[in-house]
């Protein structure tokens, strides 16, 4: 038997010689027209050969067998545990390892292991979250951009909460369309909080005002995620919010400012108690009154009703197709319905935060789209 030859005579073979003989073993192992003797034999010859003193041996195995469904288990399990290169074949390869043996790699293995495992062709749900829970920050960056990789909602999260102080974690979670809106605030909150807390910055406006400049571009950065965010998800980045306490009057007034009237509506069905069905139905088309009292079950303050219903009138009619409008032209009127536009006596005294965040608000749209005009004169 060839197989018995092979064992003769593989003790005072080269090293290279026993290389190609163990390539060409594994190979001859798996094809098709192997009778079932010969076929066992060979197993018995691989597993031996699992002892040989060189790594190139054991190369030459594994790069035939990660390959194959039908490579045998035990050794395929024990090249996983062979040297870094070795392993590294079959642990990105092998489909013979399940996900039970994988998960058990990712816990139990350093940096390579774990990164090898999350670029694997296919992998599970089971060994993200294995991954997201212990692995490196290179092999959290292996997964992410791995398309094949069935990433959960919480995993992400477990992400972004262990790695979002690393920048180069960061970038790979935000440039991921599946990345969860309530994940992608938490870290573009932590981008805030790096530039907040950077000596340059610190020393050239000083902490108080980077401290402010960071917390009025993070509310602007959570008004334009909800862009991003499909509509089923609005309940999650509201809860978000809230947990984080981000979920203030000002943001919302906000929200309702630049036309994010279905993320509104996500909001108060969180804050005040009342059925997705009765908020939708009253800001489409509910009286003063009604959406009085559904702002006051909000926690919404009265000073600010004006506003908002002048806000929701012009939305409503946008929406209808009876009047053209955008966040410049809303802000304006939500100005003059708190008497605060130029040229008005004033708002009332409780008024004036809100005035400053409409003026803030109004301003910021016009600088948009006078920087927007200026792009399109420069592309014609």
């Amino acid at each position: 038997m060839i197989v018995a030859q092979f064992l003769n005579w593989i003790d005072t073979a080269r090293v290279s010689d026993r290389a190609d003989a163990a390539h060409a073993l594994a190979q001859a192992y798996l094809r098709d027209d192997v009778s079932f003797e010969d076929r066992c034999a060979a197993e018995a010859a691989l597993t031996m050969l699992l002892d040989d003193p060189s790594p190139k041996v054991r190369l030459a195995m594994a790069e035939v067998l990660a390959l194959s469904y039908r490579a045998p288990q035990q050794i395929i399990n024990a090249l996983a545990h062979d040297q870094p290169e070795i392993a590294a074949t079959v642990l990105a390869l092998s489909p013979v390892l399940t996900d039970a043996d994988l998960i058990d790699h990712v816990a139990a293995g350093g940096a390579n292991e774990q990164r090898h495992i999350a670029s694997r062709p296919v992998i599970s749900m089971q060994v993200a979250a294995a991954i997201a829970e212990v692995g490196t920050a290179e092999a959290a960056i292996e997964l992410v951009r791995n398309a094949g990789a069935t990433i959960a909602a919480l995993s992400f999260r477990r992400l972004a909460e262990r790695f979002g102080d690393r920048a180069e974690v960061r970038e790979v979670l935000l440039a991921d369309r599946r990345l969860p809106p309530e994940s992608r605030h938490h870290l573009l909150v932590k981008v805030g909080e790096v530039l907040k807390d950077s000596p340059f910055v610190i020393a050239l406006i000083g902490a108080d005002r980077a401290a402010k400049l960071t917390r009025d571009a993070c509310v602007k950065a959570s008004v334009t995620l909800i862009d991003g965010t499909d509509t089923g998800e609005y309940g999650a980045l509201v809860e978000h919010l809230r947990i984080r306490g981000e979920l203030t009057t000002s943001f919302v007034l906000r929200t309702v400012a630049v036309g994010k009237i279905d993320f509104f509506g996500a909001a108060l069905v969180a804050i005040s108690g009342q059925t997705t069905q009765r908020v939708r139905a009253l800001l489409s088309g509910g009286r003063g009154a009604a959406l009085s009292a559904l702002f006051r079950a909000a926690g919404l303050p009265a000073y600010a009703d004006k506003a908002i219903l002048t806000a929701l009138t012009v939305w409503r009619d946008v929406a209808n197709g009876k009047r053209v409008a955008g966040a410049q032209e809303v802000s304006w009127l939500m100005l003059k319905a708190i008497n605060a536009a130029p040229g008005q006596s004033g708002p009332a005294r409780e008024c004036r935060e809100l005035a400053s965040l409409l003026r803030s608000i109004h301003l910021d749209e016009l600088r948009a789209n006078a920087r927007g005009h200026a792009l399109a004169i420069a592309a014609a």
